[in-house]
């Protein structure tokens, strides 16, 4: 029996750049998906207070691209070199972004990807 191939998209949100303090991955117009996974994982770290730090990932959903408001999925992650997490998110409308908080004293460096299957 044939099945039917289904349509899938991986964007790069964020590509190793080096943050610090309140950061948001730009928003992702994603009506036309029925699943969606982001994926973080770190490459680098940086600063003083690296030692059994980590940064929480929020995922933020919008029905515009302009005002967001927390999903509820939080994704922890060590920051440590090649930690990887990832989150499922469902049910999401029309746009997704993470956003996080870098702690005081530190910087890592992520790269941050959103995989969407309609």
């Amino acid at each position: 029996m044939a099945g039917i191939m289904r349509n899938t998209l991986t964007a790069v949100l964020v590509r190793g750049e080096w943050l610090q303090g309140a950061f948001e991955t730009e928003p992702y117009e994603a009506a036309w998906a029925a699943e969606a996974v982001f994926f973080v994982r770190v490459m680098g770290v940086r600063g003083a207070a690296s030692e059994g730090a980590a940064v929480d990932w929020k995922v933020q959903l919008s029905p515009d691209g302009i005002r967001w408001v927390d999903e509820g999925t939080v994704l922890h992650v060590d920051a440590q070199p090649e930690a990887l997490v990832f989150a499922r998110v469902g049910h999401f409308g029309g746009w997704l972004r993470l956003v996080c908080k870098v702690p005081e004293g530190l910087e890592v460096q992520p790269v941050v990807t959103l995989s969407l299957k309609a």
